[in-house]
């Protein structure tokens, strides 16, 4: 740290509490039930999706699950 956090003791002002709105631990730890397929995709697809994975550090069938799915739920 470059500078020590100087904590006073002067009022706050007005406070507004917030609804909680993330998922609890429960919820983050259940997974989507999901089936095995095999399909055959193209070079050029795989290839935009392993590098659009490796940017936002994730798995690239991830990636394309989620796309499916959000096509799907708007179907």
């Amino acid at each position: 740290m470059k500078e020590k956090i100087k904590y006073t003791d002067e009022p706050m002002g007005r406070v507004k509490v917030i609804a909680d709105f993330l998922p609890s631990p429960e919820e983050l730890a259940l997974k989507d039930e999901t089936i095995k397929v095999t399909i055959s995709l193209s070079k050029t697809s795989v290839d935009f999706f392993k590098k659009e994975a490796k940017k936002y550090n994730t798995q690239y069938q991830k990636m394309i699950r989620r796309l499916l799915d959000e096509y799907a739920s708007h179907q």
